[in-house]
């Protein structure tokens, strides 16, 4: 009776088993494999191969062909020139040679001298482990050489991102101008107060083409050669990754991604441990205004309202009692009149979280910003001496005692950590001499590194604070420069409110319910902070002012009676 079985020879090559010669070639498998299996008369030989697939990976075409006719019970016997051709990864190949063996099927390897049909053979398992470590070896001087090169300040991928496009070498990036204006366009949208959804619906309809459909044209791009539905169908995850790029500052980023020896697979890792080589290429986009747009898509999401719009000051309002967020209410009793409140008032309980609503008009908020930075620039062109000598002292006074803050703390939590090192040391050496049991060493260790990472982090943002104070001497000059570029302006637009504005606090009335009332409201500008100028400043009331209040005061309250 004729053996329908098939004899499996599986042969693979990965892109590293390639720099080992020729003798690993798919085509020499192959003829080693055939010759084999003539000379042991094993039925119907059947090839099976995967070539550039690493033996890390166990998603391979070729095997998982070779593991269906397994399963389906049509396989006599796999031939395979080594153990290391099966896999790379000790367990992995532990579990296919059990699986062979529970269905009967012989496996050859023929450089190794392994074949189950004469027993177990007492090595295998060890010569796996050293096939997976070959694996880990080759991935790590893989890595080394990465590193290496990404240290240099090179860029560590092939593709551009869209904006730039490669020099004629592939070493430097270029501007791409056509790209780098509808990335400029983003930009400039987002600090006008649209939301990533509306500016690819704009992109789509004035027809620009998405980056994908772009870089194609120039052979550039990850999908360069798929199908695509719709050329100018924008997303709005498109929109939020182009404005999350640090590199259109001009700045080269190496290693976002790490890559696993086993799944080849790309893993994003944190912010703080990619590697930053700044004015590496032409900028396309300018400091300030990344800050801006980062600063305003770290504010809460301005969904557009019933009349289609989202309010320029969302984001930016805070209550001065509480610090929770203000949302907007349209009040609309026959035209819009768009109000801020306190959004913890509102939670329940009612009034718990924060005592007052702390209600205030928006068009009187942007009036208050529009006459500030309209007195702001008069008192920049009338006496500009003296506006830059106020500008700069404001944010020293205001800085200073902040940043003293920080510094003690700062000088306490290194002090902290230096106590919890030595307090480590010292139960891991009480635990090793049998003073302090297992148990209670492994809950003192685990609420000390918990201690230890919490201050760790601390000590780490406040070493930036403290750097950062250090530095913000120019801020002041960043500030007078967006005073004069708006010198002589005529109306608040969202551009100028998200390029001055920080944030604003607002207190609650005076009083509550009477017309005649005042409300304070901070603005806090971005550079220096909280400036007032000399013109806006309160002024002390004289001794016959302070009478005169006095008395009208109490006429009011004898009318009341």
């Amino acid at each position: 009776m004729r053996n329908e079985k098939i004899t499996p020879l599986y042969e693979r090559l990965s892109r590293d088993d390639e720099l080992q010669g020729e003798s690993n070639s798919i085509s020499n498998q192959k003829k080693m494999l055939e010759d084999f299996a003539r000379r042991n008369g094993l039925p119907n030989p059947t090839h099976f191969t995967d070539d550039g697939v690493s033996g890390t990976r166990f998603d391979r075409p070729g095997f998982l062909a070779m593991m269906e006719e397994v399963e389906a019970g049509r396989v006599e016997a796999i031939v395979i020139k080594d153990m290391s051709r099966l896999g790379r990864d000790y367990l992995k190949v532990g579990q296919v040679m059990e699986i062979l063996r529970q269905r009967g099927v012989r496996l050859i390897a023929i450089n190794d001298g392994v074949d189950s049909l004469k027993g177990d053979d007492d090595f295998t398992p060890f010569r796996n482990i050293m096939n997976e470590f070959y694996a880990r070896d080759t991935s790590r001087k893989i890595r080394s050489v990465f590193k290496s090169k990404g240290m240099s300040g090179k860029h560590l991928t092939g593709t551009v991102i869209y904006g730039y496009l490669w020099d004629e070498k592939r070493e430097h990036w270029l501007v791409d101008e056509e790209a780098a204006e509808v990335v400029r366009r983003i930009f400039s949208l987002t600090m006008e107060g649209y939301g990533p959804y509306q500016i690819s619906k704009l992109l789509s309809e004035a027809k620009v083409e998405i980056p994908a459909i772009h870089l194609a044209r120039f052979h550039e791009g990850v999908n360069r050669t798929k199908p695509v539905k719709d050329p100018y169908g924008w997303g709005s995850s498109t929109i939020v990754n182009i404005l999350k790029k640090r590199e259109y500052l001009g700045h080269t980023i190496n290693f976002k991604t790490r890559k696993h020896f086993k799944d080849k697979k790309s893993h994003y890792v944190d912010e703080s441990e990619w590697t930053i080589f700044e004015n590496a290429h032409e900028a396309i986009i300018d400091q300030e205004t990344f800050d801006n747009v980062q600063r305003i898509r770290a504010n809460v999401r301005r969904y557009p309202d019933g009349w289609g719009e989202a309010h320029p000051l969302t984001g930016l309002m805070y209550c001065a009692d509480c610090g929770g967020k203000m949302y907007v209410h349209r009040v609309n009793n026959g035209k819009r009149d768009p109000q801020f409140t306190c959004s913890q008032y509102s939670k329940i309980p009612c009034g718990t979280l924060c005592g007052t609503q702390h209600r205030i008009r928006a068009e009187a908020v942007l009036t208050l910003i529009t006459d500030m930075l309209r007195v702001i620039a008069e008192y920049s062109q009338n006496d500009r001496a003296e506006f830059i000598r106020t500008v700069q002292e404001t944010q020293v006074t205001q800085q200073t005692a902040d940043i003293s803050k920080k510094r003690k703390r700062l000088a306490a939590a290194q002090k902290r950590a230096g106590e919890l090192e030595k307090l480590i040391c010292k139960i891991y050496e009480d635990n090793a001499l049998g003073k302090l049991p297992d148990a209670r060493y492994e809950a003192l260790d685990a609420q000390y590194a918990k201690e230890q990472d919490a201050l760790n982090a601390e000590i780490t943002e406040l070493e930036k604070a403290v750097t950062g104070y250090e530095q913000s001497r120019k801020s002041a000059e960043k500030f007078i420069a967006l005073i004069d570029k708006y010198e002589n302006f005529d109306t608040l637009t969202n551009t100028m409110l998200n390029e001055f504005v920080e944030k604003i606090l607002v207190h609650e009335r005076a009083r509550k319910g009477s017309q005649d009332t005042t409300q304070e409201v901070e603005i806090y500008f971005n550079f220096v902070g909280r400036y007032i100028p000399p013109a806006l400043q309160p002024v002390p009331l004289t001794p016959e002012e302070q009478e005169e209040l006095r008395k009208k005061s109490a006429n009011k309250k004898s009318i009341g009676k």
